[in-house]
């Protein structure tokens, strides 16, 4: 009985750490998205699916890495195709299910080389490698170092809060923004 305490506790917790990194790597996302837009064309473009200041793909993207492919850290190279691979797909299934569901094209490579169907191209395969590696070395060990230390701070009931009131938040923004592009 007492291991299985120890593992349900372990469970909550690492359910916790993925809503907040979704969180956090979704808010990153939409960040890095804002400034390249905002450096490309001159002006705020609000980005992302959301009414919120998230996207999701990153924060799917981030969660994936931590949970499938961080195993690969030690090796650079499988790492590297394994992620552009596997962010290819997740990119193309993504953009397809965004376009069947809401005929509505969030970004498009079909000027890009090697692109298929204008929403994956090899230069984003390539890019996705190099990120995952760059993403699983350095950026998350310091990102995950920053909520321990955080979380440490905080009492168990306001960490569990905290993670339901953000995980509620992004519910009803993900329900409200699929109600307005399927209804706009």
């Amino acid at each position: 009985m007492k291991n299985s305490t120890k593992k349900n506790t372990r469970d909550v917790v690492n359910f916790r750490n993925i809503v907040l990194f979704f969180v956090i790597y979704s808010f990153i996302g939409w960040l890095l998205e804002t400034f390249y837009a905002m450096t490309t064309l001159g002006h705020f473009v609000k980005r992302g699916f959301l009414y919120g200041p998230l996207c999701p793909i990153y924060g799917w993207g981030a969660i994936i890495l931590i949970l499938g492919l961080k195993k690969y850290k030690s090796n650079s190279l499988k790492l590297f195709f394994y992620s552009a691979i596997v962010f290819s797909i997740f990119e193309y299934l993504v953009s397809f299910g965004l376009d069947a569901m809401f005929a509505t094209k969030w970004w498009d490579y079909s000027n890009d080389f090697m692109n298929l169907n204008g929403r994956i191209s090899i230069f984003y395969s390539f890019a996705w490698g190099i990120i995952a590696i760059i993403f699983i070395n350095h950026i998350h060990p310091f990102i995950e170092k920053k909520v321990k230390r955080i979380l440490n701070k905080i009492p168990n009931l306001v960490q569990i809060l905290l993670v339901k009131g953000l995980l509620i938040v992004v519910i009803i923004d993900t329900l409200l923004s699929c109600i307005k592009y399927l209804y706009i």
